[in-house]
């Protein structure tokens, strides 16, 4: 299956809207027409007629009137439901609708009894006209170009933190649950390829759950390892999604950071990011014949990568005296592994200066550096 190639999205222009349109404008062919704030529902028969699928994203969550949850979660709702059905009766016609709804939905309060009534709109439409309606009742919802300091708690101690701004707690025990925005438009997506039938309440997952006062100290790690150079393991799941998020709120002063630089006549090195389990990486340079390293390792391992200039390493076994001479360029990437039990070392045997990545399987430690001073 494909996505649609006509698309209507309704807050196009709010936080998840603007993540989708991104996503589906990245789609060779397909069209998005939008609907967002302040827009005439009168047009909505017009837009539904042009569409082949219609995502409704459009809702208040925190308005000047309580009124205006009704008005627009229950009451938009509806128009576009009438428009949807209106299509059917004059063309037979269907055009499946995805209703982005909230946990709340079933909460005895104003937003959630109007979100309850948009997903009776839609269960009523698909009954009616037996129209493929998904509904996705959705928790918080994070990620990049989420409006701090209104509805989202991580979109607050992002910008916050990321600012050196202090953020209110009342009570850290508090649980949240949490879905990312890039997840939520890959489900979206998946739903218009393959339409359900009739109305569905699409299982969403993965969704996350976290105390107030973990989040608050994750988030607060982020900003902390520009300092330490020790990265959280940002590989997957939720601290993948709230890094990512971080950095989307770092204003544009902060896009870079210093990190320690350790020159002397040799050449500098300069230390980039440590792993809490999987060492560190940084880079070195050397001058035209100058050679660095001399000594060996126990267990410790490293991976180089000359990335400018040419470089000689040698090897010698501390049982055998066994020699080995490798010679590496910038011009052909090659990693050199260090092998424990043979002293190495690095010497530049060109006429530039050498730049060389280097990786080592663990955090250097000065009062445990596995690192023995000897001649090659």
């Amino acid at each position: 299956m494909t996505i649609p190639s006509r698309i209507l999205v309704t807050g196009a222009h709010g936080f998840i809207g603007r993540n989708l349109v991104v996503r589906l404008q990245e789609m060779p062919g397909v069209l998005v027409s939008t609907f967002g704030r302040g827009d005439d529902p009168g047009r909505l028969p017009e837009l539904v007629a042009q569409a082949q699928a219609v995502v409704h994203l459009a809702g208040e969550n925190r308005p000047p009137q309580e009124a205006a949850f009704a008005l627009v979660n229950a009451g938009l709702t509806r128009a576009l439901c009438r428009a949807i059905e209106g299509e059917h009766q004059a063309k037979g016609r269907h055009v499946p609708l995805l209703l982005a709804s909230s946990i709340q939905a079933d909460q005895d309060n104003a937003y959630g009894r109007s979100k309850l009534e948009a997903e009776q709109s839609v269960q009523a439409l698909a009954e009616a006209t037996g129209n493929p309606c998904a509904i996705f009742r959705l928790p918080g919802v994070f990620g990049k170009w989420c409006k701090p300091n209104y509805n989202s708690v991580v979109a607050t101690f992002c910008h916050n933190l990321a600012r050196e701004l202090p953020i209110q707690i009342s009570d850290p025990s508090a649980v949240v649950r949490l879905v990312y925005v890039d997840d939520v438009v890959t489900a979206l997506l998946q739903v218009l390829q393959q339409p359900v039938s009739g109305a569905v309440r699409v299982a969403f997952e993965p969704q996350y759950s976290i105390s107030l006062g973990n989040l608050a100290a994750q988030i607060g790690r982020f900003a902390d390892c520009r300092v330490s150079l020790m990265s959280e393991p940002v590989g997957s799941g939720l601290i993948r999604a709230l890094y990512a998020t971080y950095v989307s709120y770092l204003p544009q002063e902060k896009f870079s950071y210093g990190v320690p630089q350790y020159a002397d006549p040799r050449g500098v090195f300069v230390e980039m990011l440590k792993t809490p389990d999987s060492g560190q990486f940084s880079y070195f340079t050397a001058h035209p014949g100058v050679t660095r390293g001399g000594h060996y390792h126990h267990t410790k391992t490293e991976k180089f990568l000359v990335i400018k200039g040419q470089a000689l390493f040698r090897f010698r076994h501390l049982l055998s005296d066994e020699l080995v001479e490798l010679h590496t360029s910038g011009a052909q990437p090659q990693v050199v592994d260090t092998i424990p039990g043979w002293t190495h070392d690095i010497t530049n045997v060109g006429d530039e200066e050498m730049v060389v990545m280097l990786w080592a399987n663990e955090n250097f430690d000065r009062s445990r550096p596995d690192t023995v001073a000897r001649k090659v």
